[in-house]
């Protein structure tokens, strides 16, 4: 069993406490060669009534744990909450700073070998796409080390029980967001007699994610079971519709702002914008940055007013000064904080890929995410490339781990998981939070009736029934409806705009080295 060695951050993360713990690199082999992770610790700010360990996950795959735990770690939860509980955050098994996957020897190597665009949509964008990512799998091929072969969920899930252990909790409290939730439940099922309180918080469906249903991997890949494209696409219906409710609240509400963005969509995609870049030249804006941007916004429903700003100035463009100004308005709103200390590698789709395709089955053919891409698009239009593209690097990853957990999910837990959806979600849609919790035996769902990715900071509803399960360890007696602090577009206009990014940027950035992220 290691012992943690805490050690203040000092002025990385003033007041937080820093720690590296050696795991078993293949679990298998327990006394094996081992790998270190990495944690912060936010500790308890009344330790007498201290009730244990909170470990936190904010999502990817790739998501740094410690820089969440750093930039959130004062404002998740309630005061009772910090009080009783050391907030932990780790980055995985191959992530950021726990034995990083490095497959370049600089970022800007690996950021060359990306694809200058989002995402394809033309055949030969297809194969341009294609090419990049077999040529960032054999550069992985070539320089991994052993870790590309032992990144699964299932081995974090070991990892987690292992620090379970090692900061002396009896049982496991655990928040996973978005892929995060993905933890959560394997955690669950691979060690439901050791659940505490489990929140899962923007739902990936794990069956869909694993194996898929019936025979559906061998022609579906993972992220076309995921149908993310269903809940961007349904959440951009909802901004427009608010959007024109809203009136003079919003800057695109005038015609009907449904036909005004499907035409510009249409119109960038045949002729894109060229707009100054502010230093004497230009930038050029097409449709597949109108679709990323329009993606990054739904995952915000405070950035709403930003957007709708842009594309107001994109629609019109009597100013193309103006517009510019607007994208770099939106992106900066979105952007994650840099880190207090940039690592000197920073990952650019290695966290991703080598998580992602190590946990679910997928085709064997890439021709299974050209069909999949094309028919997501026609379904729900502008997401179903921008979503389906993102995993097509497992066509071609080098690594598989053998001991990937594949199921079962339905297991019955010692306490009740908390299931949290939101009904409007652009990336983990909410029909898979509803598939998850009736898959758990003992799980109760709390549906959010907002807009955005995962219930953080959305509603006070919400945080209270999370709040009470943290402290208590039960859940709601039966499902639960909770509401919004804020619709948008609704009151005076002032009330629509902050002044200040909204905190949700520190915890979720949306995008990743241009690929979209749970």
């Amino acid at each position: 069993m290691p012992r943690i060695a805490w050690q203040p951050c000092g002025d990385v993360a003033p007041g937080y406490e820093c720690a590296t713990v050696p795991v078993p690199l293949d679990y298998d082999r327990p006394r094996g060669p081992k790998i270190p992770l990495a944690l912060t610790r936010r500790p308890a700010s009344d330790p007498a009534r201290r009730i244990g360990s909170l470990f936190l996950n904010p999502g990817g795959p790739g998501g740094s744990g410690v820089g969440f735990v750093w930039a959130a770690g004062d404002i998740l939860y309630s005061d009772e909450v910090r009080a009783r509980f050391d907030l932990i955050g780790f980055d995985p098994r191959g992530v950021a700073r726990s034995a990083p996957l490095q497959c370049f020897d600089t970022t800007d190597d690996a950021v060359a070998t990306l694809p200058p665009f989002a995402f394809p949509y033309t055949p030969q964008e297809e194969r341009i796409w294609i090419r990049s990512m077999e040529a960032y799998s054999a550069a992985c091929d070539d320089r991994a080390g052993p870790v590309i072969d032992h990144m699964s969920t299932a081995n974090v899930a070991r990892d987690l029980d292992l620090l379970r252990r090692a900061v002396g909790d009896e049982k496991m409290t655990f928040a996973g967001y978005s892929y995060g939730s993905y933890i959560g439940s394997t955690y669950a099922n691979m060690f439901p007699d050791r659940v505490r309180a489990v929140i899962i918080d923007g739902v990936i469906d794990p069956v869909s994610y694993a194996t898929g249903r019936g025979n559906e991997a061998k022609y579906l890949p993972i992220d076309a079971r995921l149908v993310s494209e269903q809940g961007a696409y349904e959440t951009l219906q909802e901004f427009l519709r608010l959007c024109d409710a809203g009136g003079d609240t919003c800057a695109f509400s005038g015609g009907n702002p449904k036909q005004r963005y499907d035409a510009l969509a249409q119109r960038l995609l045949a002729d894109p914008a060229e707009l100054p870049d502010g230093e004497g030249g230009t930038f050029t804006y097409g449709y597949a940055d109108l679709v990323n941007d329009s993606l990054g916004a739904m995952y915000d429903s405070g950035s709403w007013p930003d957007f709708a700003d842009l594309l107001q100035f994109l629609d019109t463009l009597t100013d193309p000064t103006a517009a510019a100004a607007a994208v770099t308005a939106l992106r900066n709103r979105l952007a994650p904080p840099p880190f207090p200390v940039e690592p000197a590698y920073d990952q650019v789709l290695e966290g991703f890929a080598g998580v992602w395709c190590l946990d679910g089955d997928n085709p064997d053919n890439v021709g299974a995410w050209v069909a999949a891409a094309r028919n997501a698009d026609r379904r729900y239009p502008y997401f179903g490339r921008a979503w389906n593209w993102g995993s097509a690097i497992c066509a071609s990853w080098p690594a598989r781990d053998r001991d990937r957990y594949a199921g079962p999910f339905n297991r019955r837990t010692a306490n009740d998981v908390l299931v949290i959806g939101n009904r409007y979600d652009p990336a983990t849609r909410y029909q898979d939070a509803v598939s998850t919790a009736r898959m758990l035996p003992r799980s109760t769902l709390i549906t959010l009736e907002g807009w955005g990715h995962t219930s953080l900071l959305l509603s006070a509803c919400v945080d209270a029934h999370v709040n009470t399960y943290l402290l208590t360890g039960r859940a709601p007696a039966r499902d639960v409806t909770c509401r919004p602090d804020a619709v948008p577009f609704a009151g005076p206009a002032a009330a629509n705009r902050s002044a200040q990014p909204s905190p949700r940027n520190q915890l979720l950035p949306p995008l990743t080295a241009g690929r979209p992220s749970r």
